[in-house]
């Protein structure tokens, strides 16, 4: 872009990394911290590394935690450890909880089956996932993936080896629409789909 020098540029650049962001945000929020007067661009720099130096996922789950220590939700020992909602990612786990209905763990698989982006069956975390359910304190789990076309084929291979265990499998209820993923949905959409699961 003419006249803008190029750190503002390579800001506007990087901004547009970030989900939902297209190049006019990108370009109101690069001038908006080249020209700010206050200190919170600092703050939100130190922030921004804060969270790169420390966040991890967590050990057991797969959610976000400091460090390598266990996420809270696997810390909580009020938790209900016979049941294990599995999900894409932290964003999920995030949209289920706000929810407030399920007080159960979770297993984040790290994506889903997509073709497109290189993603295999084996590129997820399947195998953690039944070294986790092989505990005999487990004995639910929820799939609660997208009902998008990678949400239903990483659902029925992983039905196909959780069939093989003695639990009870089951998925989210319909209210969840048809070719969106969790985060596109309200909690209560989320709680209902949660309560009203049915068998796989």
């Amino acid at each position: 872009m003419a006249g803008l020098p190029s750190p503002v540029l390579q800001l506007m650049k990087s901004l547009r990394l970030l989900p939902g962001v297209g190049s006019r945000s990108a370009e109101r929020m690069a001038l908006r911290l080249a020209i700010e007067k206050k200190s919170w661009p600092e703050q939100l720099a130190h922030d921004i590394l804060q969270v790169r130096k420390t966040i991890r996922l967590c050990p057991e789950c797969g959610f976000l935690s400091v460090e390598n220590s266990l996420c809270e939700i696997c810390a909580d020992s009020s938790r209900d450890r016979s049941t294990i909602c599995v999900v894409e990612g932290p964003i999920d786990v995030l949209n289920i909880e706000r929810a407030g209905i399920y007080k159960g763990l979770y297993h984040c698989l790290g994506g889903k089956i997509s073709p497109l982006n290189d993603v295999s069956f084996e590129d997820l975390t399947v195998e953690k996932l039944l070294s986790r359910v092989s505990n005999a304190i487990v004995q639910e789990v929820i799939i609660a993936l997208g009902s998008d076309v990678e949400g239903e084929t990483t659902t029925i291979q992983l039905a196909e080896e959780l069939k093989k265990l003695p639990l009870k499998l089951s998925r989210l209820a319909q209210g969840i629409s048809v070719g969106t993923g969790l985060e596109h949905h309200d909690p209560a959409t989320v709680a209902h789909a949660i309560a009203l699961r049915r068998p796989l």
